[in-house]
């Protein structure tokens, strides 16, 4: 296929939008045309590479499906096209390409990610009414069609093998099969006014990272009910933004269903249009998770065309919404990602939505802050012209709404999951300096004040024992199914992975009785992170200042007190840092 070199424009009301972490369905139709010329571009390279270095195989050369391809484009150039900006071939892309450099790794012999192209050219006849004869690799027994579906072929039992595609005056035949029966499996379409998603649950590629086999969810009444739903709650909340979604996301890669009120979901900078979800809770559930994944998407597209940062020190930093330290680039994803999620609850007036909003609003505007600051005294020079705007708009744009009224029970229950979150990350990922330890411990064993002042401690990457925002979740049973959070009560960590007893009194307001366990369980020498934290928290809560030094440096105070051989009473080391307080706060870096 001839491709013409082209440049490609925003106009500056579509590149001040998108900035800002909006963009109209023209500004996202702009985005779709770069990703089709940074599709291309991958392709090529990676075809070039393939050429320099072809592995044995049974399939012919990559360069025989690039002229089955060529013919089809030739035939049906739209609809080849279509094709080539699906999501999944960009992973395709992209995976193989890092493959034949060395820079990635997986079980399947390179010729079955090289034999792919095969499968997609064999797509590309099809769509265009071609006849022709191909083969396509196997694996473990499926033959893969992409954004059509998956043949499993019985009796074919080896881990690697090939099948024949071929079409003769329109009948499609795969491994001398028809694609029909209990052995094929098409691809359903999610519909609804104005917007369709193909639900792919068999492309190799789809899980956007590790190549993957097909796993067919099943029917797709339920997926469709839920979207039904979620699309009239995004018309409703935001038609604008709607209509803009609809024009980008093509893909929903269904994964399992995950615990309640903590959806797992994903998309790719390689896979513009696709957004892989987790089964939702409920169609607001799964509309909040579209907002999400479709501002990852414009976001990279964005990054596509311009560049916003420049790290190559590769520093690590705070991100609120994280249970790791993440890259300035991953930092700057999760602000524009929170700050569409947080727009979107913001329109939801019920109490989870209340929550939703008080919660990310406030840790968008911290790391919009921090982002500011880092670039401010010279931490994070990283941020281009770009990419200070995109900080200095979502900061604008962010700022009126921490002003915005929420109930005191909702207010009261985000700034818990905020100081949970932001001090346990820090409790699992910060080491504070040996001699700042040993002279807090001298100055403890004198009777003395501690040194007053903020230490500088080191970022050392830690392995949470439980995801950071267990509280948070069971806050949101409490604020949303009261009568599910009372059923919960007597074993939380069947329902909450990692939930414990003294976690449920401090969302409840029982902070007496957490305190004393947090307290007992530190004094016997059975403390994590959470329970210094959880400490921390009903310490605050009761009133008692120790509740400020624990917060505010979690990861002194349980270093001081193993320095102090563990027998310190917690409370009084909080009340001790508290007193000489001086920071804590602020993102961290490595180095």
């Amino acid at each position: 296929m001839r491709q013409t070199a082209r440049s490609h424009e925003l106009t500056p009301e579509a590149f001040g939008d998108l900035l800002a972490g909006a963009g109209d369905p023209a500004a996202v139709q702009a985005l779709r045309r770069g990703e089709r010329s940074w599709r291309l571009l991958v392709v090529r390279a990676l075809l070039d590479a393939a050429a320099a270095e072809a592995p044995a195989g049974p399939l012919a050369p990559p360069a025989d499906a690039w002229r089955l391809l060529a013919r089809a484009g030739s035939a049906a150039a739209e609809r080849v096209d279509e094709l080539l900006r699906y999501p999944h071939v960009g992973v395709w892309a992209a995976h193989t390409l890092r493959r034949l450099r060395g820079s990635a790794d997986d079980d399947a012999p390179l010729w079955v990610h090289l034999g792919h192209l095969h499968a997609i050219a064999a797509v590309a006849a099809i769509r265009a009414g071609l006849d022709f004869r191909t083969a396509v690799p196997v694996r473990h027994g499926w033959a893969v069609l992409p954004t059509l579906g998956a043949m499993r072929l019985p009796g074919d039992r080896e881990p690697w093998s090939v099948a024949e595609v071929s079409v003769r005056d329109g009948s499609v035949l795969i491994g001398g099969r028809p694609p029909a029966g209990p052995h094929w499996h098409p691809l359903a379409k999610l519909r609804a006014d104005g917007c369709t998603l193909l639900l792919d649950d068999t492309d190799p590629y789809r899980t956007l990272r590790a190549p993957a086999l097909p796993e067919p969810a099943g029917p797709a009444a339920r997926w469709q009910e839920l979207f039904d739903s979620a699309w009239t709650v995004l018309c409703d909340t935001d038609d604008g933004g709607a209509r803009a979604l609809a024009g980008g996301l093509t893909t929903v890669v269904p994964r399992p269903r995950a615990e309640r009120f903590r959806p797992h979901s994903a998309s790719s900078g390689d896979a513009f249009g696709a957004a892989l979800a987790s089964v939702p809770d409920d169609g607001e559930q799964f509309a909040s998770t579209l907002v999400h994944e479709f501002q990852h998407n414009k976001l990279s597209a964005l990054m596509h065309l311009f560049t916003l940062y420049d790290d190559p020190g590769g520093r690590l930093f705070y991100a609120p919404w994280r249970d790791d330290p993440r890259p300035l680039g991953g930092l700057l994803q999760g602000v524009y990602a929170f700050f569409g999620v947080t727009g979107f609850w913001r329109r939801r007036p019920h109490p989870l939505g209340r929550f939703e909003f008080a919660l990310w609003r406030d840790q968008t505007a911290h790391a919009l802050h921090e982002l500011h600051a880092l670039h401010a005294t010279g931490v994070a020079p990283g941020l281009t012209g770009p990419g200070r705007r995109l900080v200095a708009e979502l900061t604008r744009r962010t700022r009126p709404w921490l002003a915005e009224p929420v109930d005191e029970r909702t207010r009261a229950a985000a700034a818990l999951a905020v100081a949970d979150h932001r001090a346990t990350w820090r409790a699992y990922h910060l080491r504070p300096d040996p001699r700042a330890v040993r002279a807090h411990a001298a100055a403890w064993n004198r009777g003395g004040p501690l040194p007053a002042g903020p230490d500088e401690p080191a970022l050392v990457p830690g392995s949470p024992g439980r995801g950071l925002d267990t509280r948070a979740v069971l806050l949101r049973w409490l604020l949303a199914d009261p009568a599910g959070f009372a059923d919960l009560r007597a074993d939380p960590g069947a329902t909450v992975a990692g939930a414990r007893p003294e976690d449920v009194a401090l969302v409840e307001g029982r902070t007496g009785e957490a305190l004393h366990t947090l307290r007992e369980r530190v004094l016997r020498g059975d403390a994590d992170p959470e329970t210094w934290v959880g400490l921390g928290l009903a310490a605050r809560a009761e009133g008692d200042p120790a509740g400020t030094g624990l917060l505010s440096r979690p990861e002194l105070a349980i270093a001081l007190h193993a320095e102090l051989g563990g027998a310190a009473d917690p409370l009084a080391l909080g009340r001790a840092l508290a007193a000489g307080a001086g920071g804590g706060g602020g993102a961290v870096r490595r180095g």
